[in-house]
């Protein structure tokens, strides 16, 4: 039998040493990893500016739809900014599956799948540095949207307080359970599926009930709409604006929802990743 190369090993001497195996998560390849991706946007200002332009556009879009709803609508009026906030948390959730999916494709464009995982970076060190630089982004793009509404719409979505975060939070986690099974397919199908990463949020967007209550939908998209933690999510956002009350039986239920998603996410990527690995497809992924 073949030796074990992640077993412990004594080196021979006087001064004999045991070897330790190498930790099965190390916090400083996950660090290095997110430090790369990281190199890349300080290097590239269109690829900073890419981030912080579409929230901006959006956030200037509808606030300007906004101010003339909250003049011509009673629904928009009894909560100043409603549109805004979730303009914004809409644009959180869609950059968070982005931010997560596309550090997965700049490795492969690059075709550097192969030459990261014959090191010891494990495959949920990777995961996490895709979780890291996803939430970099996210901040990156959300947060310079956020503070021009101030001024610009007299509109600030940091009013929720706390629940503005839990809001965020469930959010960015739905995101990364996306775009696990985004990346999976990758993995599977190649950069030839590279367009879902962008397919499957607008897929979602009709039943995540970002701008109107879960009760607009037909019954039978209801039942579609409550299994996703969106849902709960914006009927929690609207509950703040328009009652000043936060769910706490919605947030419970977004938080277990997101549970379930992000461990199928996960097996799903583990599942893919071995078989990958075992049929040599991280060598042609960038085919």
């Amino acid at each position: 039998m073949p030796p074990d190369i992640n077993a412990p090993t004594m080196t021979a001497g006087p001064t004999a040493q045991v070897a330790q195996a190498p930790p099965a998560f190390d916090i400083r390849r996950v660090g290095a990893m997110a430090l790369r991706h990281l190199y890349i946007l300080r290097g590239s200002w269109p690829r900073v500016l890419e981030l912080i332009y579409w929230p901006t556009i959006q956030l200037v879009i509808w606030g300007f739809v906004s101010v003339f709803f909250r003049e011509h609508s009673t629904w928009v009026a009894q909560a100043a900014g409603v549109l805004i906030a979730a303009v914004l948390l809409w644009d959180t959730f869609f950059r968070g599956q982005i931010g997560f999916s596309m550090g997965f494709m700049e490795e492969m464009w690059s075709r550097n799948l192969a030459s990261l995982f014959v090191t010891p970076l494990r495959p949920a060190e990777f995961i996490a540095a895709m979780v890291t630089i996803s939430l970099c982004r996210t901040l990156l793009g959300a947060i310079p949207a956020a503070i021009l509404a101030i001024p610009m719409f007299d509109v600030s979505i940091f009013a929720m307080g706390f629940p503005l975060f839990l809001f965020f939070m469930n959010l960015m986690f739905m995101s990364w359970a996306i775009g696990l099974l985004v990346i999976s397919l990758l993995l599977r199908a190649g950069l030839g599926a590279e367009n879902f990463a962008w397919f499957v949020i607008f897929l979602l967007a009709p039943v995540a009930c970002i701008y109107y209550p879960v009760e607009t939908l037909p019954e039978f998209l209801q039942w579609v709409a409550w299994s996703m933690p969106m849902a709960y999510v914006f009927e929690g956002m609207r509950g703040v604006l328009f009652d000043g009350v936060f769910r706490t039986d919605l947030f419970l239920a977004a938080c277990g929802l997101n549970v379930v998603y992000f461990a199928i996410g996960a097996t799903v990527f583990g599942f893919a990743f071995k078989t990958a690995r075992r049929e040599g497809q991280l060598l042609q992924v960038g085919e």
